[in-house]
């Protein structure tokens, strides 16, 4: 059974003293989750598929072998990836080697039915099949506990920007989003937003265009359970951003993840590398803009941030041990150099910057540098 998530905390706030307090005691403690989409990747628009493919069986006896090193959360679409057929596969990683389901992202996308969108499609029974497979992933979510049902809607919204209803295209997802979460209450949703790619314009371009949707979609519930829990302060339709989606977009990513916390929304990160601006590359976590990903953590860290960190990758060119292990050695590296910052410090230069000309410059360059 289904135990949401308490996001409250990341509500709080802080004045100097206690922010300062807050920066020595907390120590970022990175828990880790994989997605077996990338355990063995399909191939792309101009190459074949450069590793051989996989059984689900095959694919979760590696995240087995990845406790060693910190692994320990999974995360599969519904119904491609995880379903009522071979959930009990989950069951015993999670029996075994301690690994449990910890997102389930909905395959609205991959489908040829999905081409113009899945729950924003204007066609009316084409958006009822998308409910559907959001109302069964939450069920099965609920059931086995996991603590996040992932919606990237990456074949949702338009290409052309005249000829676009754009109300009518918002207007469908949150209506069919929250149909969906009030037939299974009391499961929390986490909306990854993208600015591009499949859909060459993505109906959540930003991270503010998702926490506005996340506000629309919990005014339309219903359900007595999901009010009960609206009521008490609970965000039932969080975020996932995703480092690179954020990148892609030229958001600033300790800015990006802060504003999330700050609404109470951040149910869950997706962590990668990425070159501002470019397709999406999911690459390994700090090759690239690695000054943006300490700022990400950071922010982070500001928060008390303490849900799962999940390493989104494209492993193409190495095999997906090492690459995850690259990954996770990586965050827990950059977390770590954090800890030993003069947060007072850092705290009087925001305060006073007339003051502190080049101040803030000089501790980076020390303690991060």
């Amino acid at each position: 059974m289904s135990i949401m998530r308490d996001l409250r905390y990341q509500t709080i706030r802080r004045n100097p003293e206690e922010m300062i307090s807050h920066l020595a005691s907390f120590r970022l403690a990175p828990k880790f989750s994989v997605g077996i989409w990338y355990f063995s990747p399909a191939g792309g628009r101009f190459h074949e598929r450069l590793v051989p493919e996989m059984a689900i069986e095959e694919r979760l006896s590696l995240v087995a072998e990845m406790k060693e090193i910190g692994v320990s959360g999974v995360e599969a679409h519904y119904p491609d990836e995880i379903n009522e057929d071979n959930v009990h596969l989950y069951k015993n990683l999670e029996k075994e080697a301690g690994i449990r389901v910890v997102g389930i992202p909905l395959s609205h996308f991959f489908d040829k039915r999905f081409e113009f969108g899945a729950l924003s499609n204007p066609n009316q029974e084409v958006r009822r099949q998308a409910i559907e497979i959001a109302v069964r992933g939450m069920e099965l979510a609920k059931k086995i506990g996991a603590d996040n049902v992932i919606s990237w809607p990456g074949m949702d919204g338009y290409t052309y920007d005249i000829g676009t209803i754009y109300p009518w295209m918002w207007q469908y997802y949150d209506e069919s989003m929250a149909q969906a979460m009030d037939r299974v209450s009391g499961v929390r949703v986490a909306l990854e937003p993208k600015p591009y790619e499949p859909a060459i314009n993505n109906i959540f371009r930003t991270t503010a265009e998702g926490i506005l949707a996340a506000q629309r979609v919990e005014q339309k519930l219903k359900n007595p359970e999901n009010a009960k829990l609206l009521k008490e302060g609970h965000a039932l339709f969080g975020l996932n951003p995703e480092f690179g989606h954020v990148r892609m977009g030229y958001e600033s990513a300790g800015a990006a993840y802060a504003l999330v916390s700050m609404y109470g929304r951040l149910a869950h990160v997706h962590l990668n590398s990425q070159p501002p601006g470019s397709y999406d590359q999911d690459l390994n976590v700090g090759v690239v803009d690695i000054q943006q990903t300490l700022a990400m953590l950071f922010a982070l860290k500001m928060v008390g941030y303490r849900e799962y960190y999940g390493i989104d990758i494209n492993p193409e060119h190495m095999p997906v041990e090492r690459a995850v292990e690259i990954n996770v050695n990586m965050v827990r590296k950059l977390a770590a150099k954090l800890d030993n910052l003069p947060y007072d410090e850092i705290v009087e230069c925001y305060l006073h910057p007339e003051s502190n000309r080049g101040s803030l410059e000089r501790i980076l360059m020390h303690h991060l540098y």
